[in-house]
């Protein structure tokens, strides 16, 4: 019996035990497999494609189906963020955001995808980005290239995590995204770390493939010679890039652009412009901090960062007095993050499958994809265009036979009845028919007709053209260059990662033993850049013009060998040929912008500038020198071993050298070409040589008040002109661009040294002195002070004629090749 204030317990629940024994070890590798295949394939692996992760192309999705196009405005990122999360990413809104902000930074992006509006973080992650709700973001012109025509069923689509909405599998991507931006990544027992490159030349050698489908490695890499970084910088040693273009693996040291400059009157410093990829100001000054207080760097008294917007990134590192600034260069290289080392590993994902490719596997998966795409679009296009024309034709038939056809429709009961008697009477389709009844009678007119006839003619011809198109694998691979043309045309812009063989710093560099010592020629622009090119062929002498292309100086030498830099002072200071930066065989038309200036191998004085190159050869006619004072001399090539610098005229006081030629042949003429339009010719071989110390000997008789403009040498063999340019000697330098005059060489007669030649150019009201002047074979070539190509008469004027007068400024002149400026 229950006492008195309980309750009975209930009875037990009536069901069946379930339980089931699990080995642990297989549950945990089925669950991380699971795992490990769902961070390869959702999270860490671009595909090869388009170089997109599923969150960075759900983004740009995302944003082109908001309408957030570059003619639009700015948005708040979290409402981008909130979109891609709550319909096709089922993750974090900090994961969106972060590849939302890499979209959109420029260091990060050598073509940034999105174009941010606010705190976006800083170089290298030394600041963090400001919070989403604060900052705005749109697409950019470029992000469109990877979305463009994904509405003409062009890719695939799938269902997103929940079945409510479609997404791409891939996008379009009308570039190498994945070359171009490059990618990081790390997954589960695999990594991806991918450089970037330079738009022109990944869309040069993709279309060479195009057209060259066995194409070799070789002959891709004449396009692509090395990655290009969003922050510049310079590679040393190319080895590891080869590897990487190879296998998908290799490494590379990335250094940053540096000079050496005086800072103060007393005391030099080193002035970092670029730094490696990666790596933030924040970070190097806190190194170069650490290395000073724990005594591992000497020489160094100061550093400031005076990075700003206006001036970009600018690291002052003050040198001590009695420290080589290239020496402490060295070791700021050796111990901080200025030199780093980017270990490529090229994994992408290929037919759901990550796989390591080389150069020429990523332009293939690329290129297969593009054709894939344009292809599909064809289809596309031509299906629409056949369903138009369908109709069109159905609306000419009720053109010709309005009057039946208003009679049909009036006498049918219902629309049913009307669409059927239509398609039996005038044999149309249901499309037809009903397309029929939905048509406002007002279109139906006689100039409704001439538009509808001209339409189905454009249809009709647009319609065989995507026929021909895919029924042609050539024509079809045609277009995809074509295309390919002109997003490289409208985007691709300058290299901004120098490619050196070696470390690049003219006194402790070591010569790679890996390095051929192959002919080459060195290049040195009228605006001080300095580079050379492989091979010994000379320029093209015609073709379309680059900046800086305007040669001061071109001298023969070999990549192991040096050159020396010839000043107004009369000095030969040495550079090693190793150093320079060597231009990309696939600059076209060769141009100097890739080059470095002369102050990163060499230190003038204040009012000391370079005028000619020349080389230590101990054979041959050896170097001409001519000066503002009229003197002309060769050089014996007995040059010292040890020394840098050395002295190879004896100038009089007031007096500098105005050109220095390197002489292949005696066979020439040494020309001067004076301030008062006095021009001068004679043979080299009327000239002795002479040692270093000798002052040199009368080259040509000046009048009072006259000096040498230029000097130079010119073959007589070969078709040459004579340039003057004439202006006004009360003006201010740089104010007036002169009268221009282009005079046939031939018309100049030879005369022997020491006379005063004969006029070549005559002055008028208001000229008193030619502010230019040179002589050379044609074709002729003239910039201004920037470097940028200037145009000159075509027309040659006579001997002693005047000029000219030219509504721009001429400060540099030169041939195809060979000794030039003024």
């Amino acid at each position: 019996m229950a006492r008195r204030g309980t309750q009975t317990p209930p009875p037990p629940p009536d069901f069946e035990e379930n339980i089931v024994d699990v080995d642990v070890s297989e549950e945990m590798r089925g669950s991380f497999l699971e795992y490990a295949y769902s961070v390869i394939y959702q999270r860490a692996l671009p595909d090869a494609r388009d170089g997109l992760k599923p969150v960075q192309r759900r983004i740009l999705y995302s944003m082109n189906d908001m309408g957030l196009r570059p003619d639009r405005g700015h948005v708040k990122c979290a409402r981008v963020v909130g979109e891609v999360m709550g319909k096709l990413h089922p993750h974090g809104d900090t994961a969106i955001y972060d590849a939302m902000v890499r979209l959109a930074q420029p260091w990060s992006m050598r073509m940034p995808l999105v174009d941010g509006h606010g705190n976006f973080g800083s170089l290298g992650g030394d600041d963090s980005p400001a919070a989403m709700r604060y900052t705005e973001a749109r697409l950019s012109r470029e992000a469109m290239l990877m979305v463009t025509s994904i509405d003409e069923d062009t890719v695939d689509f799938r269902p997103n995590y929940d079945g409510q909405e479609n997404e791409p599998e891939v996008l379009p991507s009308a570039f190498p995204n994945l070359l171009v931006n490059g990618a990081s990544g790390i997954a589960v027992g695999m990594a991806t770390n991918m450089a970037p490159h330079n738009l022109g030349e990944v869309i040069a050698a993709a279309r060479h493939l195009i057209s060259h489908p066995d194409a070799s490695l070789d002959d891709l890499m004449r396009f692509v010679p090395g990655p290009d970084l969003p922050t510049g910088g310079r590679i040393v040693g190319l080895e590891g890039i080869r590897d990487a273009y190879e296998s998908g693996r290799g490494t590379f040291r990335t250094r940053a652009t540096v000079r050496i400059e005086n800072i103060t009157p007393r005391r030099k410093g080193i002035v970092v412009t670029e730094l490696p990829y990666g790596v933030g100001p924040e970070r190097v000054v806190a190194k170069i901090k650490d290395m000073v207080n724990a005594k591992k760097l000497t020489g160094i008294s100061d550093l400031k960062d005076l990075t700003d917007r206006s001036t970009g990134l600018q690291l002052v590192i003050e040198v001590k007095n009695g420290y080589h600034p290239e020496a402490v260069l060295e070791e700021l290289y050796r111990l901080t993050p200025m030199e780093e080392t980017f270990g490529i590993n090229n994994v992408a994902l290929v037919d759901g499958q990550p796989r390591t490719l080389g150069l020429r596997d990523l332009l293939q998966v690329y290129v297969d994809h593009r054709i894939d795409v344009v292809r599909r679009r064809s289809q596309f296009r031509r299906r629409k265009r056949e369903e138009r024309l369908h109709l069109v034709d159905g609306l000419i038939i009720a053109l010709l036979n309005i009057d039946e056809v208003i009679q049909v429709i009036r006498d049918s009961d219902d629309s049913a009845q009307a669409k059927q008697r239509l398609m039996q009477i005038f044999e149309l389709s249901e499309i037809q028919a009903q397309y029929i009844l939905d048509t406002p009678l007002r279109r139906l007119t006689r100039y409704d007709r001439l538009e509808l006839d001209k339409e189905k003619e454009t249809l009709s011809r647009e319609i065989a053209e995507l026929t021909a198109i895919l029924e042609s694998e050539t024509k079809l691979r045609k277009v995809v260059s074509d295309e390919l043309g002109k997003v490289a045309k409208e985007f691709a812009n300058a290299r901004r990662t120098v490619l050196l063989e070696s470390s690049g710093q003219a006194t402790t560099a070591a010569v790679p033993l890996e390095v051929g010592d192959d002919p080459c020629l060195i290049l040195l622009s009228s605006t001080g850049l300095l580079a050379r090119t492989g091979g010994t062929d000379p320029l093209p002498a015609d073709g379309p013009r680059a900046p800086h292309d305007t040669l001061v100086s071109v001298v023969r030498a070999t990549v192991r060998g040096e050159v020396g830099a010839v000043t107004t002072a009369g000095r030969m200071l040495r550079i090693d040929v190793l150093d320079l930066p060597a231009l990309p065989p696939s600059a076209t038309p060769p141009s100097l912008a890739g080059g470095a200036p002369l102050s990163e191998f060499i230190t003038l004085e204040s009012d000391e500038t370079v005028i000619g190159l020349g080389t230590f050869d101990t054979e041959g006619p050896g170097l001409v020198l001519g000066t503002e004072q009229g003197v002309v001399k060769r050089v014996v090539p007995d040059y010292p071993a040890n020394r840098d610098e050395f002295e190879v005229i004896g100038l009089k006081d007031g007096d500098k050298v105005v050109g220095a030629v390197q002489l292949e042949s005696e066979e020439v003429d040494l020309v001067f070409l004076t301030s008062d339009a006095q021009m001068l010719r004679f043979g080299a071989d009327s000239v002795r040589p002479q040692g270093r110390p000798a002052g040199g000997m009368a080259g040509i008789r000046l009048a009072a008040d006259a000096r040498v403009m230029w000097f130079g040498a010119v073959d007589p063999t070969r078709e040459s002109v004579v340039v003057t340019v004439a202006g006004s000697s009360a003006a201010l330098p740089g104010t007036q661009p002169g009268a221009v005059k282009i005079s046939d060489y031939a018309e100049f007669p030879a005369k022997g040294r020491a006379t005063g030649g004969v006029r070549s150019h005559r002055f008028l009201k208001g000229e008193d002195t030619l502010l230019l002047a040179w002589a050379g074979p044609t074709p002729v070539r003239a910039a201004s002070a920037t470097g940028a190509p200037v145009k000159l008469p075509t027309e040659l004027g006579r001997r002693d004629g005047s000029g000219e007068r030219a509504g721009y400024r001429v400060t540099a002149v030169s041939g195809p090749i060979g000794p030039t400026a003024p």
